[in-house]
């Protein structure tokens, strides 16, 4: 199995947004662009909502079949790894291996050594192709990396043959995420990273590192815009060579995480990926249910009144919610509005602070990356939001397909 050069990870709380996911991507194909659809959900996610990842299969092979969509889909085990994978296995096809936990953790040195004699073809001024910058290699530099990311590679390693051992190794796609550590992973370590993937015999297909600046949950990014186009530029150049000189697949490509809504970087990595031919996988994650509180406020007065309580109860509630998310959410606590100033704002005042739209002057990026993490306030409330979602259906799913094509595919997949 395969994966298409272009495909979007798209997160869905509720399970209620199959459909119009989809129509974004029908969209895409109709303005010249096929890219496949990729449903993710973490443990963490089904955990706080109470559902299961067969959930997702079925909602993903639904919006397919009334779709009539004749490109390939996937369902992913979001972010997992040996304590989390058994309950993905029957539903996904598609895996991300998440080894950040256990990057900086030593690699015993008899697997150090060996990583080091399997590398030192490298030794010296190490060129890549399409990046500028030759990198010195000695032992010390191998060792070094070797202790630093063996320990994670091998993890995967793990993981990956129980899944392959229960599904069969072409039957789903592998990828390596490395992103949730603390500092970026340079060119030439990303380079010997995929070569410990090689050597570990995990077929990869997409790998997430991290890059310098912020990626944070629903907002545009946060960082020198000039540094990530340098890094994701020798990084697409580094996964090219990987390919040929490690023997990994072919469609092998960079996958950026937590890339939902970072809009300035956008115009950036199209321009990249036109350069080097090269395909990409990139995470929306939340902005589906953003979307969906955006319509239910939009549907009338009681569907405001609900999105309202959503936010006033995350106010009160606020270090429990953002805690699980407390390296990817930057909230100024004093630039949140108070439960008497939100009640008496109408629906298109409310919008106007959720909604990204960054020439809105009354856009909150503070009140957005709050809602976002309060998700679990929703699922709390039950029938009554699910029932307000089912009233909000025409306009709420309207919501969620134009965020995906218009702010999402479009600049990264079509231009413009």
């Amino acid at each position: 199995m395969l994966i298409e050069k272009y495909s979007l990870g798209i997160g869905d709380r509720f399970g209620q947004e199959g459909n119009a996911q989809l129509r974004a991507f029908q969209r895409a194909e109709q303005n010249g662009a096929v890219v496949v659809p990729v449903w993710n959900k973490s443990f963490r996610e089904h955990s706080l909502i109470g559902t299961k990842p067969q959930d997702v299969r079925v909602e993903a092979d639904n919006a397919v079949s009334a779709a009539g969509w004749k490109h390939g889909y996937y369902v992913d085990a979001d972010h997992i790894g040996m304590k989390t994978v058994d309950a993905f296995i029957s539903a996904s096809n598609f895996f991300t291996l998440d080894v950040a936990d256990f990057i900086g953790q030593p690699a015993p040195d008899a697997d150090v050594a060996a990583f080091v004699r399997d590398m030192a073809p490298f030794r010296g001024a190490l060129r890549i192709p399409g990046v500028e910058t030759a990198f010195e290699v000695t032992d010390a530099v191998l060792e070094k990396i070797g202790h630093h990311y063996l320990t994670a590679v091998s993890e995967a390693g793990r993981t990956y043959r129980h899944i392959a051992a229960a599904k069969g190794a072409d039957n789903f796609v592998t990828e390596v995420s490395a992103d949730e550590t603390m500092e970026p992973q340079l060119p030439f370590e990303l380079f010997f990273m995929l070569g410990a993937i090689a050597r570990e015999k995990i077929p990869a297909q997409t790998i997430a590192p991290k890059f310098s600046g912020k990626f944070l949950k629903g907002i545009d990014y946060v960082g020198d815009v000039r540094t990530f186009e340098r890094e994701f530029d020798s990084d697409l150049a580094v996964v090219k060579h990987a390919i040929s000189v490690f023997g990994l697949p072919a469609s092998l490509k960079l996958s950026v995480h937590t890339g939902s809504d970072k809009f300035s970087l956008y115009p950036v990595i199209r321009r990249a990926l036109q350069k080097h031919g090269a395909g990409l996988h990139l995470k929306t994650a939340g902005t589906t249910w953003l979307e969906e509180v955006i319509g239910v406020a939009l549907s009338g007065p009681s569907g405001l009144a609900v999105s309202k309580r959503i936010y006033v109860q995350a106010l009160s509630r606020y270090d429990e919610l953002c805690k699980p998310y407390a390296t990817v959410v930057e909230i100024d606590k004093s630039k949140l509005p108070t439960p008497t100033v939100v009640a008496s704002w109408n629906a298109a005042e409310f919008v106007s602070r959720l909604r990204h739209d960054q020439s809105n002057r009354d856009y909150s990026v503070d009140l957005r990356q709050l809602v976002h993490v309060s998700f679990k306030l929703a699922a709390e409330m039950g029938d009554e939001f699910r029932g307000a979602l089912a009233s909000a259906r025409e306009i709420a799913g309207k919501c969620v397909t134009d965020n995906l094509f218009e702010r999402h595919i479009r600049p990264l997949f079509l231009g413009g």
